[in-house]
């Protein structure tokens, strides 16, 4: 299949490439499928999210990994089950960045990352049940390093 995307022109890409949200992410909860692109240059930590309904709805996430290696997102029993785990840890996370200019000005939600089922490529955007995270942490404040990143 072909899709004009927001960053990376026309591509080519499979059913089976494509992520499922049964619930769109928050603000868009119309939009159920999307494609998780890599940025050249972002080491694999820096990627697209871009929906295949509509070529200019794109999501620039990163690996909170990357930003903070002990990033623990623990999700309520009902998002695990609406995801088809028992735990967290079976589970890929990702947060959406808000790129702003200057780079140094953008934020990552590390509150409401999106958890996806590595297996069965089902995806939900949820709310983590801590004051430890934020919704616009500053991206500047991971250093000059991981900033670059986005």
């Amino acid at each position: 299949m072909k899709l004009q995307t927001k960053y990376f022109g026309q591509i080519d890409y499979e059913a089976e490439d494509i992520i499922t949200f049964p619930v769109g992410p928050f603000g868009f909860e119309e939009e159920h499928e999307f494609l998780i692109l890599p940025f050249d240059g972002g080491a694999g930590s820096l990627l697209c999210f871009q929906s295949t309904r509509t070529p200019a709805l794109a999501f620039v996430a990163m690996s909170p990994f990357s930003l903070l290696p002990g990033y623990n997102p623990i999700l309520q029993p009902q998002e695990l089950k609406d995801l088809g785990v028992t735990d967290s840890q079976e589970l890929g996370f990702y947060v959406l960045c808000v790129v702003k200019k200057p780079v140094s000005d953008s934020t990552v939600n590390l509150k409401c990352p999106v958890a996806i089922h590595p297996e069965t490529r089902v995806a939900r955007q949820v709310i983590l049940d801590t004051d430890a995270y934020e919704m616009r942490h500053p991206l500047a404040q991971f250093g000059a390093e991981e900033g670059r990143l986005c």
